[in-house]
């Protein structure tokens, strides 16, 4: 029997300096080959900049690279958004714009890993911290993965080991990771994550409300009535 393939995703910067910085690049791209060599998927959101070095360094492994794209069609993706494609083996175009991309993008991976990183990513880890996705971060990458420990502190959160990992190696980080995802179940249920709506009522409560409704619609009517008379 097979291993099974757990989907990693990489969030990070997709454009802004942390992109030109050559130490996050190789970070990002050491990352990717790990995922690959490890018999992972790498996900991402189908970006340019340091998750598009992490697809390169997948693919150059042989890993399998999905991308969840914001674009409703390839063109759009190529020509509005001025995203890649060469290093992915399949990209869903979403049409869901860039924040609820990220939605789509969180829950299609097992755990996921910020490398570098500015708004769009700290949306991307919110989700993710929110839903109890395993988060890895890459630290030395710049943007808020050296940040995440300040931003859990000033919102007042707390991220036990298996929450939120820290390395600056990205082989070592991502085995620690992966050991998180195989020994810590998932939520089974949204209500798990605090995100389901509460019970739907019961017929009596739902005839209750009727009838006040009714009631006070009639003394409405009676009312403009008495108005209307001489």
């Amino acid at each position: 029997m097979s291993r099974k393939k757990y989907k990693v995703g990489v969030m990070g910067s997709a454009s802004g300096p942390t992109t030109r910085d050559p130490n996050a690049q190789k970070l990002a791209h050491a990352l990717g080959e790990a995922i690959a060599q490890q018999e992972c998927i790498c996900v991402t959101g189908a970006c340019p900049g340091l998750p598009n070095h992490a697809a390169e360094g997948a693919r150059g492994q042989g890993g399998l690279v999905i991308g969840i794209s914001p674009a409703f069609s390839k063109r759009e993706h190529l020509d509005i958004y001025g995203s890649p494609i060469e290093h992915y083996d399949m990209i869903l175009y979403s049409g869901m714009g860039l924040m609820e991309r990220d939605i789509v993008n969180i829950r299609s991976a097992d755990a996921i890993v910020v490398v570098g990183g500015g708004i769009g990513t700290l949306n991307e880890f919110t989700v993710a911290y929110e839903e109890k996705k395993p988060i890895g971060v890459l630290t030395g990458t710049g943007g808020i993965s050296d940040h995440i420990p300040q931003i859990l502190e000033f919102a007042h959160r707390q991220a036990g080991p298996d929450r939120v990992l820290y390395d600056t190696d990205p082989v070592a980080l991502l085995h620690r990771l992966l050991e998180v995802v195989a020994r810590v179940p998932p939520p089974f249920r949204e209500s798990e994550i605090g995100g389901e709506k509460e019970a739907a009522p019961s017929f009596d409560q739902v005839e209750c409300v009727r009838r006040k409704q009714r009631k006070n619609h009639d003394t409405r009517q009676q009312k403009n009535a008495d108005e209307e008379c001489p």
